[in-house]
């Protein structure tokens, strides 16, 4: 086990544990978009990693961590979908069976995608407490490994990959900008980027109607997640205990933006970046067009977490 928290050559570590599987993905630029926010924006593409989310990175390495005895039982989890799917390929690179507890409200795209890598689903209800329970029931059963989505150092480790190929290319960026549900890829993205520069400013994006993280930054403690009303399914999750101590000394300020608005961010990106992303992914533009006078005039990198999107329930 990696020591609690992670440090900036454990995320180095973890890009070399991972990089011959993982994807270095892109960063895209659009002069029409930085027009419009008052800034200059480098959108680091998640969505082209494997599994079409950064959850590979860090469901990758947590996997290739694990000793073989630790691995001998399989490995499991609970998600809604990214996560899944991504420990789903991440087991089955090393050949070994994934069990996964998944809401029964998951979109269809990501059932699909659990169960093409492998995956063996069980449904519980679209609470955590249910995930929680289920999953406990199936470790018990199986005697899998339990990897949690994010609340674990190697997770946290390998997300900040994501943040360390982008800052690795363009080492001047004022801010930089993740959305934030758990707290796994914000959390990872501070420890790789204040380990390159550290005055760097990190923010992060959530809905106006899933705004635990908001909440909890302010308080100073967790404030659990209830009821969340948002498109951004991959944002639904509390904070961890492992991760919002990071979150809690690094991040500056967490941006909370409307559904219109990340509506509105999502289809700017397909019709002016001519990609796909998810609701979850398009929160960090909305913030950014949203709140204009955070980032007048600064570089600005955003993580586009991915891109698994239902094609026939368009939010248009």
């Amino acid at each position: 086990m990696i020591s609690s928290p992670p440090t900036f050559a454990d995320v180095e570590k973890a890009a070399e544990q991972i990089a011959p599987f993982a994807e270095k993905t892109p960063v895209l630029k659009s002069s029409s978009i930085n027009e419009m926010a008052g800034a200059e924006l480098f959108f680091k593409c998640e969505n082209f990693q494997k599994v079409g989310a950064f959850k590979f990175r860090g469901a990758c390495n947590a996997v290739f961590s694990l000793t073989d005895e630790e691995a001998s039982k399989g490995v499991a989890t609970h998600s809604s979908g990214n996560h899944a799917a991504a420990l789903s390929l991440a087991g089955k690179l090393r050949g070994i069976p994934v069990h996964v507890v998944m809401p029964s409200n998951a979109p269809e795209i990501k059932k699909r995608a659990v169960k093409g890598f492998g995956g063996i689903i069980t449904y519980c209800e679209p609470i955590l407490s249910s995930r929680e329970s289920t999953l406990k029931t199936v470790v018990e059963k199986t005697h899998a490994y339990e990897i949690h989505p994010y609340n674990d150092e190697r997770i946290i480790a390998g997300q900040g990959t994501a943040a360390l190929e982008l800052l690795n290319t363009y080492p001047d960026l004022n801010v930089v900008i993740t959305p934030i549900g758990g707290g796994g890829l914000i959390s990872g993205t501070c420890i790789a980027a204040k380990g390159i520069n550290p005055n760097i400013t990190i923010i992060g994006a959530e809905p106006k109607g899933a705004d635990d993280a908001y909440l909890s930054l302010a308080k100073g403690e967790i404030v659990p997640q209830t009821n969340p009303n948002t498109i951004a399914d991959g944002l639904l999750s509390s904070l961890g205990k492992k991760t919002f101590p990071i979150i809690k000394k690094h991040v500056s300020k967490i941006l909370t933006v409307s559904e219109k608005g990340i509506i509105r961010a999502m289809r700017l990106v397909w019709e002016r970046l001519n990609i796909i992303i998810e609701p979850s992914s398009a929160v960090v533009l909305a913030a950014v067009l949203e709140h204009t006078e955070e980032n007048r005039g600064k570089k600005v990198g955003l993580i586009f977490s991915g891109g698994n999107i239902d094609l026939d329930n368009l939010y248009w």
